[in-house]
């Protein structure tokens, strides 16, 4: 796979790969493994969440408004 950046993208990328004592493909190889990785655990949490609203597994805003009363009052 072949991936073109422009020349201002590149020096960029470069620097910074330089700054973390890195190539420049290999630091881009860590941010898109890093990047794959988080999309991955995001979409999780956001199918877990919407499985939770499905079956009523919820804070309401009034409830949470409750509790933060409680806990400055203790």
């Amino acid at each position: 796979m072949e991936v073109n950046l422009g020349p201002e993208l590149q020096a960029k990328l470069a620097r910074v790969a330089a700054e973390n004592n890195s190539g420049a493909e290999e630091y881009v190889r860590q941010l898109v493994e890093q990047y794959l990785d988080h999309d991955a655990w995001f979409r999780q949490r956001v199918k877990k969440g919407l499985s939770q609203l499905d079956e009523k597994e919820f804070v309401t805003h009034e409830e949470i408004g409750t509790r933060i009363d409680q806990m400055f009052r203790s």
